[in-house]
C-alpha cells in the first residue's frame, strides 16, 4: 500500500491529505489546496472513497471538487451534504490493503475521528508528531469555540487504549509524518507525550 501526501506542496494553509493507493483507493480528507483533484489524478484515475476527520475547513474546503472529479463515497461521522456513508465508533473501513477501525476522538473538533490498523495510524487533528508548539509530540489545539481540552484528554487515553502493538507509523493532519524510530520513540511514545503535555492545561499557544 502506498501512502502519498497529495497536499506535499500547499502554498496555502491546508490540512495534510493522504492518498491511499490499493486495493481500496482512499483519500483521507479533502485539504484547502485549490488543484488537489489534479495532484490526485496524477496518482489514479479513480477514487474508491474519501474520508473526512473532522470537518474544520482546513480539512474540507475542497471536498466539493474531489467529489466533482472522482464521485466517491464520502464517509463522515457527521452530516455533510455530500456524505453519503455515517462513521461512527468502533466501525471498520478499508482504506488501501488495510482494514481500519474508527475511534471517535473529540475535543479539538465535536465530530473528530481517527482511523488505526494494525500498523499505521491517520490521526487528524487530536495528536500530531510536530508543530508550532511542540517538536516531538503535539495535540490539537482546544481554545476555540466548540472545542474541549478535557475531551480532547479523554481522547488521546482512547486512542492509547485502542492502539496496536504493532503501530509504527503516524499520519497527522498536520506537520511531518512519524515512523518508528530505531531504539528511539515509537508512535505510542508520541501520544504519551502529547497526552502528558495536553494534562498540564497550559494554553498550547501561550498567545491564545
Amino acid at each position: 500500500m502506498e501512502i502519498i501526501p497529495v497536499t506535499a506542496d500547499a502554498e496555502v494553509f491546508t490540512c495534510n491529505a493522504y492518498l491511499l493507493v490499493g486495493e481500496r483507493t482512499v483519500l483521507v480528507d479533502a485539504g484547502a489546496m485549490e488543484g488537489i483533484e489534479s495532484v490526485v489524478s496524477d496518482h489514479t484515475d479513480h477514487l474508491d472513497a474519501l474520508v473526512i476527520t473532522h470537518q474544520h475547513s482546513d480539512h474540507i474546503a475542497e471536498l466539493e471538487s474531489v467529489v466533482e472529479q472522482f464521485d466517491p463515497d464520502v464517509y463522515a461521522y457527521s452530516d455533510h451534504p455530500l456524505r453519503t456513508h455515517n462513521l461512527d465508533d468502533g466501525d471498520e473501513l478499508q482504506m488501501g490493503d488495510e482494514t481500519f477501525d474508527v475511534v471517535y476522538t473529540p475535543g479539538h473538533a465535536a465530530d473528530h475521528i481517527s482511523l488505526v490498523s494494525d500498523r499505521v495510524l491517520f490521526s487528524g487533528d487530536v495528536v500530531v508528531y510536530n508543530d508550532g508548539a511542540y517538536d516531538d509530540g503535539s495535540f490539537g489545539r482546544t481554545d476555540m469555540s466548540g472545542q474541549s481540552r478535557e475531551r480532547l484528554i479523554t481522547s488521546l487515553e482512547t486512542l492509547l487504549e485502542r492502539l496496536p502493538e504493532g503501530v509504527e507509523e503516524l499520519y497527522a493532519g498536520h506537520g511531518d509524518v512519524f515512523t518508528n524510530e530505531d531504539d528511539g520513540d515509537t508512535v505510542r511514545d508520541v501520544i504519551e507525550r502529547a497526552l502528558s503535555r495536553a494534562k498540564e492545561r497550559k494554553p498550547k499557544y501561550p498567545e491564545a
